[in-house]
Formats: structure tokens, sequence, C-alpha cells
């Protein structure tokens, strides 16, 4: 009897959990970042729009926890690698400081799939973007009423950020260049010389062999043709060119895909917009040479990665020592290479606070 008073137990127990609910599924990591980073402050700011720039809509996002802080417009590099998707994970510290504000470029992200890639496609120039970072600029100063904001240039957009401190210092509290491209060619030949030492150093033949084929690069004439760029950064990025310690990007690219901020559709854009953009300003980009530069009308902070061999230092710290502007400052990130403050984002946070911050007034200006 008393097996089968147990058996009976089993075999109830058993429907139970048979015809119980199903258990909850896990929760969407998208809507948990959103909701962790939704700025909830009484006087804070959290905006996302597409606003009229350049004859175009452009996305931007404007989020900060108090909006009396200085505005800080982000140009993203690549060309056309927008830094939103990824920000969650190094500007809620910023937002305790500054409004920051994300901006997909002309033909990239967000903004891509705004607009009609074969319109926008002719024009995508250098001088085009530089135009529209002035006209972002602007928006912002007459939007959220103020004379000037702080710029943070990073990669290709140390490009277009340095370009604009020299259109419109006035405008600026500084520029902040990260990953500063300042001479493209002579910046290339470093990283060449380094990326192919260490694959010698290695004994990579594979590396050795795809790296001294591309000889010489850049080009005796310093064109540099997209499939040799490619060779030369898959490479460098192997041996933590791009992120110290790293020997891929794909870290970065798993962590993107939580982004609250980034939907697939919008990640789909990001390679789209890369195809449709890099091919037309790479040779423009050959042409980057700051060094005849030697003033600028507003302060100027450069966050350097120590081991950056994707724009290489030594030519950019040759033209700082000699630049002159109302102060400038040299930021050494000593764990880093390009991506500095994906790297360290605490040593990006407080040099911001301590080295920026208080060229606007302090918090709260």
């Amino acid at each position: 009897m008393a097996f089968s008073v147990l058996a009976l137990a089993a075999a109830l127990s058993a429907a139970a959990v048979a015809t119980a609910a199903p258990p909850d599924p896990p929760p969407d990591p998208h809507a948990t970042l959103a909701a962790v980073d939704k700025v909830v402050s009484p006087n804070g700011i959290d905006e996302a729009k597409a606003v009229e720039i350049g004859g175009i809509k452009q996305w931007i996002t404007v989020r900060g926890r108090d909006r009396r802080n200085p505005i800080l417009l982000v140009i993203h590099g690549g060309p056309a690698a927008p830094d939103l998707p990824e920000s969650f994970l190094y500007a809620p510290g910023w937002e305790d400081y500054f409004t920051v504000v994300e901006w997909d470029q002309r033909g990239a992200g967000k903004t891509l799939e705004l607009n009609d890639p074969k319109a926008v496609a002719p024009t995508i120039t250098t001088d085009r973007i530089v135009q529209d970072a002035e006209e972002v600029t602007d928006y912002l100063r007459k939007t959220y009423n103020r004379k000037k904001i702080f710029v943070l240039g990073h990669s290709w957009g140390s490009n277009v950020g340095l370009r604009l401190a020299q259109r419109r210092p006035e405008w600026l509290y500084a520029y902040i260049g990260a990953g500063q491209m300042i001479d493209f060619t002579a910046q290339e030949r470093v990283g060449y010389a380094w990326v192919l030492g260490k694959a010698k150093a290695d004994a990579n033949a594979e590396a050795v062999r795809q790296l001294e084929a591309i000889a010489p690069y850049p080009e005796a004439d310093g064109r540099i043709p997209i499939e040799k760029i490619n060779v030369e950064r898959r490479w460098s990025v192997h041996y933590g060119g791009l992120t110290f310690g790293h020997d891929t990007y794909e870290v970065w690219e798993f962590a993107e895909e939580l982004s609250p901020d980034y939907s697939q559709a919008d990640f789909n854009a990001i390679d789209q917009g890369s195809a449709l953009s890099f091919p037309r300003l790479l040779p423009q980009m050959a042409k980057i040479d700051f060094t005849a530069v030697t003033h600028l009308d507003c302060p100027l902070i450069i966050f350097a990665g120590r081991y950056d061999y994707t724009t290489p230092n030594a030519p950019v710290q040759r033209w700082f020592d000699k630049v002159t502007a109302p102060s400038k400052r040299w930021v050494w990130f000593e764990n880093s290479a390009h991506m500095m403050y994906l790297e360290e984002p605490g040593r990006a946070l407080v040099s911001l606070v301590q080295d920026a911050l208080p060229l606007a007034g302090g918090p709260g200006s």
C-alpha cells in the first residue's frame, strides 16, 4: 500500500509539473539597458530625433542628467562607423557632467536609413560632412541656447572636428581630438612599419607575405588603394593596433549588439554605409595634412592611446608640440590603442571632467 501511495504522489507531482505554465522568457537585454540608461532626473534631457542638416534628415541623440551642463558633441570615426550603438558602454558617466550628443553622419547608420542612399552618395565628401558638423553645432547652440559647446572628434571624426575647430573656434569651449589624424600618409607609414615588424618578430609567415605584397604602402604618390589598407588593417587589428591586448574587434561588436539604441536593421545600415562612404572618402583621407596648421583659436585637448597604431602618435606629437592655442593638453591612455574611451572609460571620464569641464566653468554652468 505504501508503495502505491508513493507512486500515486509521484504521478500527481509529474502531472502538476507537466501542466504548469512555462517559465517566463528571459528579459530583453535591449529593453533592460534602455530602462537602466533612461534619464529620470527632473532637469535632465533624453531626446532622439531626426533633424534637417545639409538638406537631408540626420539622426542625433541628446542625453544628460542636468540640461544646464555644457554640451559635448561626439563626431564619430569610420568613416560611417557611428558611436551611438556602443555609447552605452562609456557615455552614462559623461552624462552626469555633460549633455552628450551622438550624431550619425551623412551616409552612416540611422542617417543612412532616413534618406535615399543613391541621392546622398554624390554628396559624401569631406567638405560636405564638415559643413554638416558646422550645421549640427549651430543647431545645438540655437536649440539649447548655448554660445559654445565641446566637440570630441575620434579617428575619421578627428579630421572633421579639427576642421570645424579651425572654421568656428568661437563656437567651441575646446576641441578634443581622440585618435587624431594629422598627416594621414605619414601615420600610415608608421603603422605599416610597426605591423610588419610585429609580424616578423612573431614569425607569422602569412602576415609577412601579405604585408610585403602591398609594399610600397602608401603608394609613392601618396595614394592608398582600398585593397591595401584592408590588408594593413587586418594585421594591425590582429596585433593590437586598434584595441590594446585584443587580436580582434569582435568583443566590442558583440557588446554593440546589446545596444538599447540600435536595431538589427540599424546595424545592417552601418555595413551599408561603410560600403557607400569608405571608397568615396578614402582618396580624400589620403590627403589629410594638418602639419602646416600652427595655431588654433580654441583650447585643444588630445586623447592618445599609448599603443595606437591605427593613427600612430608620433606625427601627432610633432604637430602638437609646435601648434599654439589658448591652452592645450596631451592626455595619455596608458592601456589603450585607438579606441581609448572604450578601452579606458574611467580615464576618459576623469580627463573630461578635470581637463575639459573647467573650460566651460564647471558642471551646471
